[in-house]
């Protein structure tokens, strides 16, 4: 019993360490890619999570989507192309980046952009409601190599927010599809 309680005392130390040591980065609608490391070589936990490249910390993005608006965070592998993510918020799952194409001529560095525009490149789109939100997300898949699965990467997140639509807009733009396919329907007869 006594090793029990030292070995439980010594987990919740252990956790309790290292989630003082997590960088929290803002995270802004409209302010490009914001990006993330996975090096289980330099993570302090050994783990395939994000991590804050300068000191391996564990590392989650902070944002808000406000009430009356739906966000839209879009995630992109970076690098070499073969490397897919788990997309976490608020400790759930949202889900997984595609499945990548492995390829380590295929290399980006960090522009984004060109990762987005590459389909060998893992991305993953996802819609969110208004609320506060904390992401993080592990490496799933690895790009490889002859020697096995890299588990280093570079990646990024990027925010959009929209206003969602006030019910009597959306009314008027349906009422309006409406009309128009009844005169499209009473042309063609």
């Amino acid at each position: 019993m006594h090793r029990r309680h030292l070995l439980l005392t010594a987990a919740l130390s252990l956790a309790a360490a290292s989630a003082a040591h997590a960088t929290v980065a803002p995270l802004s609608a409209g302010s490009g890619w914001s990006t993330f490391d996975v090096a289980d070589i330099i993570a302090n936990d050994g783990g395939l999570g994000w991590i804050d490249i300068g000191d391996g910390s564990a590392l989650g993005f902070q944002f808000v989507v406000p009430s009356g608006f739906s966000g839209r965070l879009t995630v992109v592998d970076g690098g070499f192309s073969g490397d897919a993510f788990s997309v976490i918020a608020n400790g759930l799952l949202l889900g997984t980046t595609s499945a990548p194409v492995n390829s380590l001529a295929t290399n980006v560095g960090l522009d984004f952009d060109a990762a987005l525009a590459n389909p060998d490149f893992s991305r993953g789109v996802f819609t969110l409601a208004a609320g506060t939100y904390l992401l993080t997300g592990a490496l799933t898949t690895s790009a490889f190599d002859a020697s096995g699965a890299l588990n280093s990467t570079v990646g990024a997140v990027r925010l959009e927010v929209s206003p969602v639509p006030a019910p009597p807009a959306l009314a008027t733009i349906l009422a309006g599809l409406c009309g128009l396919g009844f005169a499209v329907r009473r042309r063609s007869k």
